[in-house]
């Protein structure tokens, strides 16, 4: 008896998912689902990026897929993700709830806010502060090339050696954006520091990765003591410290005369100063959060691929030397405006973004409505997620879709040019808000290092592996960066650089 009840409940479970998994008339077409994982055993969960791709080329560039019982969209291809996320903004400028990145942030501050004024409100004052705050301006230069300069005092105490870059560039990015959103920087060695920093980067890992999807897809499994419980607990922790920052503003500020965007943000709360207003502590922990990690492991993990490429392809590390020499002649330092002279420069730069890769399948979309994408209906409510990496190499957009070289950047008179496809950031009214910022730091920090120090690949370093680690955000392997002083031998014992590895 017992043993037919199990058989019939057993039986009902499927039925109810196969009823389920009914994809709705005209909706994109998949592969089929397994009973409770969907297609997810369909991927390599380590990196789902080329397994995704097949099914592009199998069912088309807009193809559905389950996780677990829900469905997604997965969008490839430029002409369907400007119509999702350009023409047809709106109808997919939602953000999903019930993932661990949503649950993570409670779905408030701005990147993980669902559409509504909320979003919009700290949209328009995220950029209105970071505007305030000299982006675009000299005093962010400042802030940056000072930063520049403990990465610099860093590089050249390890003339001639081998260092791991990973660590380095990351405290640097973070700085950068701790200076604005909290006033001061942290000395590299300080231990809370380094633990929020490599807290940043196991994070993306694991939201993305594995731990993350089975999180998204087995609701079941949520309260086992598996790795994404390391992932909320290190937020909490980060997000404890910030609001002991937040209480240390609160003693100190002058009311309207904001030193940073904690200050910011409190002049904001007390100048809308009712009830029910969008602004609160809980929505600034979440936001200032938002800009933390955007901010942070985006541009380090394009900095650690631009060496990469740099040391491998030494023609190209010559070549915007030498451009630079010959832009800055006799000046201090490098200034953001210098990149309208340095075409190469400029296309070396561009070019390490794109094949970085940094943001995959950027952040997640909702449709908050009924909606048609490429002829085909898709309800409100749907997962949608966009295969930025397709449009980073699709074949018909880009001269060598499938090699590191700057000339993907250069028309045929050696002039800077930005192809439409070039959107690793996302595009539409939720691409990332961090990009001026990150495309500032980029210039500075690599044209500062370049004119004072050559990078080189250690002679005991084995064949270089391109293949990137997947996470929200995507990072190239560990690897070692050989360093001198230009002009000088390294620990290679050999002025030149080795032979460009392929």
């Amino acid at each position: 008896m017992l043993g037919s009840l199990l058989l019939l409940w057993i039986s009902f479970c499927l039925l109810f998912f196969l009823i389920k998994t009914r994809r709705p008339k005209n909706f994109p077409p998949g592969p089929r689902p397994f009973p409770i994982f969907g297609n997810l055993l369909q991927l390599n969960l380590e990196n789902p990026i080329s397994d995704l791709n097949k099914l592009s080329e199998r069912y088309g560039k807009v193809f559905s897929f389950f996780f677990g019982g829900r469905p997604a969209v997965i969008i490839s291809g430029l002409q369907p993700m400007k119509e999702a996320l350009v023409t047809k903004s709106v109808d997919f400028a939602g953000r999903p709830n019930g993932l661990l990145l949503t649950h993570l942030t409670q779905g408030k501050g701005v990147i993980m806010a669902d559409y509504g004024a909320s979003w919009r409100e700290h949209r328009r004052f995220a950029l209105m502060t970071m505007k305030n705050f000299g982006l675009g301006k000299q005093s962010m230069e400042e802030r940056i090339l000072g930063e520049i300069s403990h990465v610099s005092s860093i590089l050249e105490r390890n003339h001639g050696k081998c260092i791991d870059p990973q660590t380095l560039f990351h405290n640097a990015a973070c700085d950068i954006i701790c200076v604005i959103l909290f006033g001061h920087r942290y000395d590299y060695e300080d231990s809370f520091f380094q633990a929020m920093v490599t807290m940043m980067a196991e994070n993306s890992k694991i939201a993305n990765g594995p731990w993350g999807m089975i999180y998204d897809t087995l609701p079941l499994l949520r309260s086992l003591p598996l790795p994404f419980q390391k992932a909320i607990n290190d937020y909490n922790t980060v997000k404890l410290h910030t609001l002991g920052i937040v209480e240390q503003h609160k003693k100190t500020r002058v009311p309207g005369e904001p030193r940073d965007i904690i200050d910011c943000y409190l002049d904001e709360i007390e100048k809308r100063n009712q009830n029910g207003s969008l602004f609160d502590e809980d929505q600034m922990a979440s936001f200032l959060l938002d800009l933390l990690f955007a901010g942070t492991d985006t541009t380090s993990n394009t900095l650690r691929t631009s060496f990469l490429y740099l040391m491998t392809h030494p023609e190209v590390q010559e070549r915007c030397q030498k451009e630079i020499d010959e832009v800055l002649g006799e000046k201090l330092e490098a200034s953001f405006e210098d990149r309208h002279r340095m075409p190469y420069t400029q296309a070396m730069i561009h070019e390490a973004q794109r094949v970085a890769n940094t943001l995959p399948l950027s952040v997640f979309h909702c449709t908050i409505k009924d909606t048609e994408l490429m002829g085909y209906k898709i309800p409100k409510g749907t997962l949608i997620i966009p295969n930025l990496s397709s449009v980073l190499n699709e074949e018909s957009q880009w001269k060598f879709p499938h090699d590191f070289n700057p000339s993907n950047f250069l028309n045929d008179e050696g002039e800077f040019v930005k192809p439409e496809a070039f959107i690793p950031f996302s595009v539409g009214p939720r691409m990332c808000l961090g990009e001026g910022l990150a495309r500032m730091e980029l210039f500075l920090i690599l044209v500062t290092l370049l004119r004072r120090f050559h990078f080189f690949w250690p002679e005991d370093g084995g064949v270089p592996d391109y293949t990137p680690v997947f996470g929200v955000t995507q990072a190239p392997k560990p690897y070692r960066l050989g360093v001198r002083l230009r002009g000088r031998q390294g620990c290679d014992g050999t002025v030149g650089t080795k032979q460009r590895v392929n």
